[in-house]
């Protein structure tokens, strides 16, 4: 049987280059489109974006009174509100890299993308840069694969769904997924082992955690290089050390 790697993931917000390895890794990933959305400030709604003045948080506002309880049914105010701001924080921020002019343009797209629903927003963004890198992975979302349930038996159904062999995970799934249950089932599971690779960043020290377009900006086609980091079987895993 050919191996098959499924990656499980909510829709985040134009997200760190840890995201895009992720993708990767993968045969098939999945947008985690109809779970709850996180209560108070989370990935779904805002990133990090390295600026002359320190590192910013873009965020996304919700207009909570048109929204449901789950990522799909979440709405952003009016585009008008949030997104021209946006522009020219990250036109600002980035107008000195070397390849600031590949990073606008990706970026304009992106939030020109005519949707005041969160998840079609998120998905759209990290579908637009994935395409950009030239990423081979196939996309899907939970929400139209009939797959009632929650926890980890809803995400081995999932898996199970596509064919997997392999499923891939972030750190903060370590402490509350079902290893011995997808074992059962056939599907081994592997945490991420992120190498943070370092590249030459603009304004101070460097740090990893911020939007991809940074590393877009800053690298060009080359930061297709820097998707360099590989999983490891969860018994491998030490949450501590990451």
């Amino acid at each position: 049987m050919a191996e098959r790697t499924v990656v499980i993931s909510q829709p985040m917000f134009i997200p760190w280059l840890g995201l895009f390895e992720q993708v990767h890794l993968a045969d098939e990933f999945v947008h985690y489109d109809d779970v709850q959305l996180p209560q108070g400030r989370s990935f779904m709604t805002r990133v990090q974006l390295k600026t002359a003045q320190g590192v910013k948080w873009l965020t996304a506002p919700v207009d909570h009174a048109r929204s449901g309880r789950t990522i799909r049914e979440t709405r952003l105010g009016p585009a008008n509100t949030w997104r021209s701001k946006h522009l020219k924080t990250i036109q600002q921020a980035l107008a000195r890299t070397p390849y600031a002019e590949d990073a606008l343009n990706l970026i304009e797209l992106i939030y020109a993308t005519p949707t005041d629903n969160l998840a079609e927003f998120n998905i759209a963004a990290t579908e637009t840069v994935a395409r950009w890198l030239g990423l081979q992975a196939r996309f899907s979302r939970s929400s139209v694969m009939g797959l009632p349930g929650s926890s980890s038996q809803r995400l081995l159904d999932l898996c199970k769904h596509l064919g997997a062999t392999r499923y891939v995970t972030g750190h903060g799934a370590f402490h509350y997924l079902d290893h011995a249950l997808f074992e059962s089932k056939g599907v081994q599971v592997r945490y991420m082992r992120y190498e943070r690779r370092p590249y030459a960043q603009l304004h101070g020290d460097f740090t990893p955690y911020v939007t991809i377009l940074d590393a877009i900006a800053c690298c060009g086609p080359s930061v297709r290089d820097l998707l360099v980091s590989q999983s490891v079987d969860w018994r491998l895993h030490a949450p501590a050390s990451n």
